[in-house]
């Protein structure tokens, strides 16, 4: 059985984790290209987003996935988002996504948020099963996007 994973938040972006998000981004979005070092780190030092990374502590510390988590007030409250969760294929199965998900919601609710909020693609059956199992319910509402 593979050892739990360690999650760090990422306050300082160096090679590695640009490499990381290198490797980790494809494998989230086909229409996106990763970040830049500069945005990476516009990233980590908001005081709005809150940049995990799940850790192998039998590899070394290799960055295995990832999850931002945008913590925000607005007038009825404190919001949270779940955004950009990514688990690295080779990874998967051994509880990554799950880890980084409980951090997130720790951190959520010790910012003030009531709720937290994320959306998936119903295509990533896999992450919707994780996000139901850990307490996730769907919701009657529908979403919108404008672009830009």
């Amino acid at each position: 059985m593979a050892s739990p994973v360690e999650i760090h938040e990422v306050t300082e972006v160096d090679g590695e984790v640009v490499e990381a998000f290198e490797r980790l981004v494809p494998q989230l979005s086909r229409s996106n290209p990763p970040p830049s070092p500069e945005a990476l780190a516009a990233i980590a030092i908001s005081d709005a987003s809150i940049l995990l990374v799940a850790r192998d502590p039998d590899a070394g510390g290799r960055i295995l996935g990832s999850l931002t988590l945008v913590v925000f007030p607005i007038p009825t409250g404190i919001r949270a988002w779940i955004e950009d969760v990514v688990v690295d294929e080779a990874a998967r199965g051994r509880g990554v996504g799950e880890a980084l998900n409980r951090v997130a919601l720790d951190r959520a609710r010790a910012a003030g948020a009531r709720t937290v909020d994320l959306t998936s693609r119903p295509s990533r059956e896999a992450a919707n099963r994780l996000y139901q199992r850990i307490g996730f319910q769907p919701r009657q509402t529908n979403v919108y996007r404008f672009d830009l």
